[in-house]
């Protein structure tokens, strides 16, 4: 028998209590039974997205269906938006933008760089007409936390421009105070932080947004926010919704509330730290740079003269662990561990086990257990 441990960046595990929630017998959605769990799961949403004045919105659909229904319910074809791109989430946002027909501008960057809000700063003072500026918070492929705070500085007092926030992994992850910051969309999905199966979505919607609602003309149907926004009225859902999933929804929202999300961030912070002093007293180098490292993911270099596909494989095949490899361009040059959503300290200490294993077996030469005690000094210190 092999114990697994699923250490991506999503999907992530899922806690016992979410799982036997979603286990329940089947129930109608037209009933005061699911307008109940309706309530749970939206008023836990605001709470994770810590916002009071937006409206939030649940989706049966990957992160990628609340990327789509941002663009569709905010713009008009042919409308100018600025899309930060530094990684592969950026460039899906910008393919979807494409693909509606708008007029698309890009801040690119390399992947181990962060965006820069002065950079947003000049292209909206050379573009007064920008209608959207989007911007991915936590960057899944590579690791860059993005200051949207700042950006949202620049953007929040323009009146005819949008901040569309991608917080797929950031949510619960990392801090992403949507109405201090004056964020006006912000999107997040079920299998990162909030500790449920792939299947769900959810995205808030500010006032400043609903009034660019009011004046797109693009196609939309399925994720029409003022069909979802009208049925919240009376706690229901437009189309058959993820029965199950809600349900676990409104558990793991349960148990993030008992948490606090102020405790949440923190132990983010703290396991992420523990991940990157263990991979470093490895002798192992970090991908994100460290002005831009987020608390969802650690990516790291493969190191010299190590296979990266067969590092992966030994983790998973030999000892149960579970890591993702590089996209794109980096597919066996980094892995990523991911450490969002349902995780502790033992985790983070089983996975720098199992590394050092297939690290040795695979003829990689450092202190054997250094890396482990790296991360315990982090840990201990509580």
């Amino acid at each position: 028998m092999q114990k697994k441990y699923l250490m991506t960046p999503g999907p992530t595990p899922v806690p016992a209590e979410v799982l036997l929630a979603g286990a329940r017998p089947m129930i109608h959605h037209r009933t005061p039974d699911f307008s109940q769990v309706v309530r749970d799961c939206v008023g836990g949403l605001k709470y994770v997205f810590q916002t009071e004045c937006s409206d939030v919105l649940i989706f049966a659909a990957s992160g990628t269906g609340a990327m789509e229904s941002a663009i569709s319910n905010c713009f008009c074809a042919g409308d100018t938006v600025l899309v930060t791109q530094n990684g592969k989430f950026g460039q899906r946002m910008q393919q979807i933008s494409k693909a509606y027909g708008l007029d698309v501008h890009t801040l690119e960057y390399g992947w181990q760089q962060v965006v820069s809000a002065q950079d947003i700063a000049d292209f909206l003072a050379e573009h007064p007409d920008t209608r959207g500026v989007i911007v991915t918070q936590s960057e899944t492929s590579s690791g860059v936390l993005n200051d949207v705070r700042a950006a949202a500085a620049i953007v929040r007092d323009l009146p005819d421009c949008l901040l569309i926030v991608d917080s797929i992994t950031g949510i619960g992850a990392v801090d992403c105070k949507t109405d201090e910051w004056g964020l006006d969309v912000v999107m997040t999905g079920s299998q990162k932080g909030l500790m449920l199966p792939p299947g769900l979505a959810a995205i808030s919607v500010s006032p400043k947004a609903w009034r660019a609602y009011e004046r797109s003309t693009l196609p939309k149907f399925y994720f029409d926010w003022k069909k979802y926004k009208k049925n919240l009225e009376d706690d229901t859902t437009p189309f058959t919704p993820a029965v199950s999933l809600m349900i676990s929804l409104a558990e793991s929202l349960r148990m993030m509330r008992e948490e606090g999300i102020e405790n949440i961030i923190a132990r983010h912070a703290r396991l992420a730290e523990a991940m990157r002093k263990g991979c470093e007293a490895l002798g192992l180098e970090l991908f994100a740079p460290p002005e831009g490292r987020g608390n969802a993911v650690t990516p790291v270099w493969v190191p010299e003269g190590i296979d990266g596909k067969k590092l992966i494989s030994l983790m998973k095949k030999k000892h149960g662990v579970t890591i993702a490899d590089g996209q794109d361009d980096y597919k066996g040059k980094i892995f990523r561990v991911g450490h969002l959503g349902y995780f502790g300290d033992f985790d983070i200490i089983t996975t720098l086990a199992a590394l050092e294993m297939a690290l040795v077996e695979l003829g990689y030469q450092f202190d054997t257990g250094s890396g482990i005690k790296a991360a315990e000094a982090v840990l201990m210190r509580g």
